[in-house]
C-alpha cells in the first residue's frame, strides 16, 4: 500500500453499499505542509527530531516507530524511523536483545502495519455502535438478552457496561491456558464480575470479548467480517486486517516467565496470547494495521463518520461514541494524550507500543505506532506518547496566537 505522500492521500475503496451511500462526499486525507494544516511548522519540527530520537541507542523506547499527524484534511507529518526487526531474539542473562546483522534488519518504513493490540477495541467499539444505529443492539439491553448462558446475563451487565468498562469484569482470563476451543468457550462462558455492574470503571478486555460474542450472535457473522465489511473496506483501508501479516513488525521474544506463553520471536501473528488463543481474531486485540490507515480512520470520525463517499455511521452516532464517558474510547487521558486532553480528544493505546488520538475541539489526529515490546515486554513507558500530542496541541495554539 503506498504511503499518504505517495498517494497524494487517496485510497482505492469504493463504498460497499453501506448506509448512507451516495450521500455528500467528506474530504479524504492529502499531503500538506504545516501552514496548510493550520499548524505552526517549528513545533512540527521539534516534533519530528523528539520523535526519530525514540528509536535511537542500545536501549530505545521502541526499535521502530511510524508517525502520522495532521489537522483538518492534511496530513502534516509522516514519518518512519528504526527497525521494524532489529532483534532475533531475547537474551536474558544480559537483559538485553540479540541484534540481527544489520543487512538482515528490516527498516521500519510509512508502510510497515503494526499488531495494533488494543487499539483492536476502538474496531469492536465502532462495529458495535452501527448496530446501535441499526436498531439491531440495544444500548441499554441487557447482555443476557443475547448470550443466554453466560455468567454475566445473571448479574445484570448490559451493552452500555460493557463498551464504558463498568461491567465489573476482571481484566482478563487464562483463555491461554486452556486445553481446546471448547475449555476457553466455557471459561469466558462462566466469567462473572468481581465489582457489581455500575459502579465503577474497570479496564478489561473480557468487556470486549463478550460484545464480540453478542455481534457475532446478532449479525451470524465474525468479528472479522463485521470489520471488513462495515469499516475496511468502505474506507479503502486495505492495510488493516486481522492477522497473520507477515509484513509486520515484529513483537516479542515471548516466553515464560515474562510472557504468559512460550512462542519465541513473533512477527505477522498476534502478540496477546488470549487472542492467539482464539485464532487471531478477537474483539480486544489481533488486527494490524498502518499509520496510514489509521488516519483514515481517524479523519473518518471526525468528518462525523464520512469519508469520501463513504459513510460507516451517521454523525449522531458518532457523537454517541465520542461523548462522555466515551463508548471504546478513552477521552480525556492526559497520561498519553498529553496537551490535547481536555477538550474533548478520543483515543486508545496499545501495549505493543501503539496509539491514537483524535480531538474533535481542534480537528487534530495524530497515530503513533511503534514496536516497544521489540525484543521483550517492558513497563509501559507512554511519556513519549503525551509528548507527541503535546506538540501537537502547541502546534494548534502557536497558530492560534499568531
Amino acid at each position: 500500500m503506498p504511503s499518504l505522500a505517495e498517494s497524494g492521500g487517496r485510497v482505492d475503496g469504493r463504498v460497499d453499499g453501506g448506509e448512507g451511500s451516495g450521500e455528500l462526499s467528506a474530504p479524504r486525507l492529502r499531503p500538506g505542509t504545516p501552514e496548510r494544516a493550520g499548524l505552526d511548522p517549528g513545533e512540527l519540527d521539534c516534533l519530528v527530531r523528539e520523535f526519530r530520537r525514540l528509536t535511537d541507542g542500545d536501549q530505545p523506547w521502541a526499535a521502530g516507530a511510524v508517525l502520522v499527524a495532521g489537522r483538518g484534511p492534511v496530513i502534516a507529518v509522516e514519518e518512519a524511523a528504526g527497525w521494524a526487526v532489529r532483534y532475533r531474539a531475547y537474551d536474558e542473562e544480559t537483559d538485553t536483545g540479540v541484534e540481527l546483522p544489520r543487512g538482515e534488519r528490516v527498516p521500519a518504513t510509512t508502510r510497515t502495519p503494526f499488531d495494533l493490540a488494543s487499539l483492536t477495541k476502538l474496531f469492536t467499539s465502532v462495529a458495535a455502535v452501527q448496530q446501535l444505529e441499526r436498531g439491531t443492539l440495544g444500548i441499554d439491553a441487557r447482555v443476557g438478552a443475547y448470550l443466554p448462558g453466560f455468567t454475566a446475563a445473571e448479574h445484570g451487565i448490559t451493552v452500555r457496561h460493557l463498551l464504558t468498562h463498568t461491567s465489573g469484569l476482571p481484566p482478563e482470563l487464562p483463555l491461554y491456558d486452556c486445553p481446546d476451543d471448547r475449555a476457553r468457550f466455557a471459561l469466558l462462558r462462566a466469567g462473572k464480575p468481581v465489582t457489581a455492574p455500575g459502579r465503577a470503571y474497570g479496564y478489561s478486555d473480557l468487556n470486549m470479548l463478550l460484545l464480540q460474542q453478542v455481534l457475532e450472535r446478532i449479525t451470524r457473522r465474525p468479528l472479522d467480517v463485521l470489520v471488513r465489511d462495515g469499516i475496511t473496506r468502505p474506507l479503502g483501508m486495505t492495510a488493516t486486517g486481522f492477522g497473520p501479516c507477515p509484513d509486520a513488525a515484529a513483537t516479542e521474544d515471548q516466553r515464560r516467565p515474562w510472557a504468559k506463553a512460550d512462542r519465541g520471536m513473533l512477527r505477522g501473528t498476534v502478540h496477546d496470547e488470549n487472542a492467539w488463543a482464539l485464532g487471531g481474531v478477537a474483539g480486544h486485540a489481533g488486527l494490524f494495521s498502518t499509520a496510514g490507515d489509521l488516519a483514515v480512520f481517524c479523519r473518518t470520525l471526525l468528518a462525523g463518520g464520512s469519508y469520501g463517499t463513504a459513510r460507516i455511521l451517521g454523525p449522531d452516532h458518532v457523537a454517541l461514541l465520542l461523548s462522555p464517558p466515551g463508548l471504546g474510547f478513552a477521552l480525556d487521558r492526559p497520561w498519553f494524550m498529553g496537551a490535547l486532553a481536555g477538550g474533548g480528544a478520543a483515543g486508545h493505546t496499545g501495549f505493543t507500543g501503539t496509539s491514537l488520538v483524535l480531538d474533535p475541539s481542534t480537528d487534530t489526529f495524530l497515530v503513533l505506532l511503534a514496536n516497544t515490546v521489540h525484543p521483550r515486554r517492558r513497563p509501559p513507558d507512554s511519556v513519549p506518547r503525551a509528548a507527541a500530542a503535546t506538540r501537537l496541541a502547541r502546534a494548534v495554539r502557536a497558530v492560534r496566537r499568531a
